[in-house]
């Protein structure tokens, strides 16, 4: 049996081949009465009729599909923000492929090389690095992109990310209000923006407050893990650095920096208060639950997603980036100085 063409549910309709194209297409069939697109619906079904994705990618020079790079599925920040890309690009018929790439270079490259050969129209990379080549690359020659939640070191390239350096600022204000002074910072990884902004803005807020912004006052993790955060901050208890609160990289981090206290003996904010960043999922059912900056994931996939669409629709407008603004949310990881600092 011949697989059922465009042309025989049109004629099944009863309507023009390209009234049935636009019917079927969740981008244009608003343009289609309801009437005519009931008929039409019916027709396909009652065919087995789907759409030949490969005659229209080779017809149109389009896929209708965007390959989103991640640099660790299971970290909790990452599913929101690929669920707001969906459902902004689901909405105007693109389908979205998604890459694990571990932040691995040859993973990165390999899931690129796939995606290109099935003609994805854009990428949504969560994945950039400061300095990163092969994004330069693709950006200079064109290939519509977006940065999601990270940029690169140049500032030209198309990117929808949180306001790092004013939700670091949140965070040590509120602490300070606390009566924290001495405050110790536990950094995310230097080769990403998120990093080596909200540790910038750490060192340049502890000099405005006055208060003490050495070396000897941050340490840095290895990765964006609660694994590295609990070795950071233990090195930091283990050479005597006395301090009464921690501001993390992230909430992973600061999760790690919660392990840390404990194998100590110390408490959560009794002993040590803890702030994170991202607002991660499930830091209100963490003990103690976290005070964190909320940065709104699903809110950048979202924006993401539109900024793509309109450099696909209008290349002109490649250079448009957005910053969304974080919000400081109050739960019980930090409190005012209790016993003291740290080493007792």
């Amino acid at each position: 049996m011949q697989r059922p063409t465009l042309k025989d549910v049109a004629e099944r309709a009863g309507v023009h081949v390209g009234t049935a194209s636009r019917a079927l297409s969740e981008s244009s069939r608003h343009l289609v009465s309801n009437t005519t697109l009931g008929k039409v619906l019916a027709a396909a079904q009652a065919l087995g009729y789907t759409h030949n994705v490969s005659a229209r990618t080779l017809r149109t020079e389009r896929s209708s599909a965007v390959g989103m790079l991640l640099p660790d599925l299971t970290n909790p920040i990452f599913p929101p923000m690929v669920r707001g890309a969906e459902d902004v690009l689901r909405d105007l018929g693109y389908s979205v492929w998604i890459a694990n790439t571990d932040g691995d270079a040859e993973l990165e490259s390999a899931a690129i090389a796939s995606f290109r050969q099935r003609s994805v129209d854009g990428y949504i990379f969560a994945t950039a690095r400061l300095d990163h080549p092969l994004i330069e690359e693709m950006y200079r020659t064109s290939t519509p992109l977006v940065l999601v939640n990270r940029r690169l070191a140049r500032t030209d390239v198309p990117a929808v990310t949180s306001d790092d350096a004013h939700g670091t600022v949140l965070a040590l204000t509120h602490l300070y209000e606390l009566g924290h002074r001495e405050i110790v910072y536990v950094a995310g990884p230097q080769e990403f923006s998120t990093g080596l902004h909200r540790k910038r803005a750490f060192v340049q807020s502890m000099k405005d407050l006055g208060l003490p912004a050495g070396p000897d006052r941050v340490a840095h993790c290895v990765a964006w893990s609660a694994e590295a955060g609990r070795y950071a901050l233990g090195e930091l208890l283990d050479a005597g650095r006395r301090f009464t609160a921690v501001l993390a990289g992230n909430d992973l981090i600061g999760l790690g920096c919660f392990d840390a206290l404990r194998e100590r003996g110390l408490s959560c904010p009794a002993d040590v208060s803890v702030v994170g960043f991202d607002d991660t999922p499930f830091m209100d059912r963490v003990a103690p639950p976290m005070t964190t900056i909320r940065i709104s994931q699903y809110e950048l996939g979202q924006e993401a997603a539109r900024l793509l669409v309109d450099i696909l629709n209008a290349p002109e407008r490649r250079n448009r980036s957005l910053i969304l603004a974080p919000v400081l949310v109050v739960r019980c990881s930090a409190a005012p100085p209790g016993r003291g600092s740290v080493p007792p």
